[in-house]
């Protein structure tokens, strides 16, 4: 069983985006060698996470924003002295990992599914680990 751990940088511009991390990992797997197995995809930021979601219309992603935002507003009775306490909770619902099959080479996703990393307090810069295991 082989095991390969691939780490990158994503540089985040706004408060909350979120960034389609699909040509990354094809580029990890394709370095791995890998044809068949599985690859986790993981953030270790508290107010970062990693999604799949639609990449055909580029407003689900706002109306994502806008949920989130209703749902976790940032409010001024929160305590946590970095203000950032809506990042935490957005991360925490949303996850710190994907787990993603390989088949033949390939990353399986659906037709319009693309692998996100989710900023909820930028902008930063974050760190990406992907580690994939062939089986």
């Amino acid at each position: 069983m082989s095991k390969t751990l691939h780490t990158f940088i994503v540089n985040t511009h706004e408060k909350q985006s979120f960034t389609n991390l699909d040509q990354k990992l094809e580029a990890a797997l394709h370095k791995s060698g890998v044809e068949s197995g599985i690859m986790v995809v993981y953030c270790p930021h508290t107010t970062g996470a990693i999604t799949i979601n639609e990449n055909a219309d580029p407003d689900v992603k706002t109306d994502l924003k806008l949920g989130l935002n209703e749902t976790f507003p940032n409010k001024a009775a929160y305590i946590h002295m970095e203000g950032n306490s809506d990042g935490h909770m957005k991360s925490s619902v949303i996850g710190a990992s994907e787990t993603l099959i390989i088949s033949e080479g390939s990353i399986l996703l659906g037709t319009w599914q693309s692998i996100y990393f989710c900023e909820f307090d930028g902008p930063m810069t974050r760190t990406v680990h992907v580690k994939i295991i062939e089986g």
